[in-house]
């Protein structure tokens, strides 16, 4: 009896780690190939050799870059070298990036460790930029004030709360206050490694200010990217790991209430909003695996959506750009300025391209 209640429950193991791993591959797409998507005229951008997870482009056309990611369990072709923050003038005809000097006597450049990106511009012009950093793993949003002129950044604070233990990305909503991904639950890079593999779907967006800071939706399977709609009436958020992005109603205080969920094929990373047209623009892993689970002879491809009309009943989604990892490796953003597309990679280049 002994001996069949143990076999019972040995079959019954094996039963539930094999329909786990099936659940586990399907999340990151495990077994999809991209299929090739060309533009007509591409570049890889100088400069950029450690990747550009998020990107940002103001109105004026200056792009900001966050690079030199480290992530618990990704890889890294500089993993002792800190992030920099580059800067690129899309107005130019042949643009090259130039890396910002960081000042401000608090901040600490030698464990800058960059990952989302927004900016807030206020009613007197002043640019402020606000970037996710994971100071030795630890998640903070750095404020800075962009000074043009001198093509610097002025650090002004170091934000820090228990209600954003791994930030992912942020959308500015002021110079202080903004709405936050935070990918796991847990801080611990040990327990984000248990909490991704059981899919236990904890990760939340929380809305921070000096005054309040709440969670506001949770129960996402690696909450990520996050994106405002140009009248600020509507909040995108991406959900990597169940391939999806779900649409949300912003409210006068901040609270949002679901709309609508858009379902994909793909690991939809990063979105940035074009404030011309408000169609999304999303950096995608077609093979997560491939990211998570690096080999230089198969690399992670990249995947560029563009969506239209998402409020629509009928979105139109176009794959824009897509390769299996020859030219570049792991898309994580992309973003738009006057006929040029900038595609940035979590670890990898970064790609400048005619549309």
């Amino acid at each position: 009896m002994a001996k069949l209640i143990g076999l019972t429950l040995v079959g019954l193991l094996l039963a539930f780690y094999k329909n786990h791993q099936s659940s586990y591959q399907t999340r990151l797409a495990a077994f999809r190939e991209v299929t090739p998507v060309e533009l007509p005229n591409c570049n890889l951008i100088k400069g950029i050799e450690t990747g550009a997870e998020d990107l940002e482009i103001l109105p004026n056309g200056l792009a900001f870059f966050s690079t030199g990611l480290k992530y618990p369990g990704i890889k890294s072709f500089d993993p002792n070298a800190p992030g920099k923050i580059l800067l690129m003038d899309l107005n130019e005809k042949n643009p090259a990036v130039l890396e910002l000097e960081m000042t401000g006597n608090k901040f600490d450049k030698s464990s800058f460790n960059p990952h989302g990106v927004s900016t807030f511009t206020d009613e007197d012009n002043a640019v402020y930029l606000l970037v996710v950093n994971h100071p030795d793993f630890k998640s903070t949003v750095e404020v800075f004030k962009f000074q043009e002129e001198e093509r610097s950044l002025l650090h002004l604070r170091t934000i820090t709360h228990e209600l954003l233990p791994s930030i992912n990305d942020i959308a500015a909503v002021g110079p202080e206050s903004f709405y936050a991904t935070n990918d796991h639950y847990f801080a611990d890079p040990y327990l984000k490694s248990w909490e991704m593999y059981l899919g236990l779907s904890w990760s939340n967006v929380v809305y921070y200010s000096p005054d309040k800071v709440q969670v506001l939706a949770e129960g996402f399977d690696f909450a990520n990217g996050i994106g405002i709609s140009p009248d600020g009436k509507h909040v995108y958020i991406t959900e990597l790991l169940a391939h999806k992005i779900h649409v949300y109603e912003k409210h006068a205080n901040w609270t949002l209430t679901p709309l609508k969920t858009l379902n994909f094929d793909t690991l939809v990373d990063n979105i940035s909003v074009d404030p011309v047209t408000g169609d999304l623009w999303v950096g995608c892993h077609p093979n997560g695996m491939r990211i998570f689970f690096y080999d230089a002879e198969n690399p992670p491809g990249s995947e560029v959506l563009r969506i239209q009309n998402i409020l629509s009943e009928e979105p139109k989604v176009t794959v824009v750009y897509a390769e299996n990892g020859t030219v570049l490796q792991g898309s994580t953003v992309a973003s738009v300025y006057k006929g040029k597309l900038l595609v940035g990679t979590v670890y990898h280049r970064a790609l400048y391209c005619d549309l």
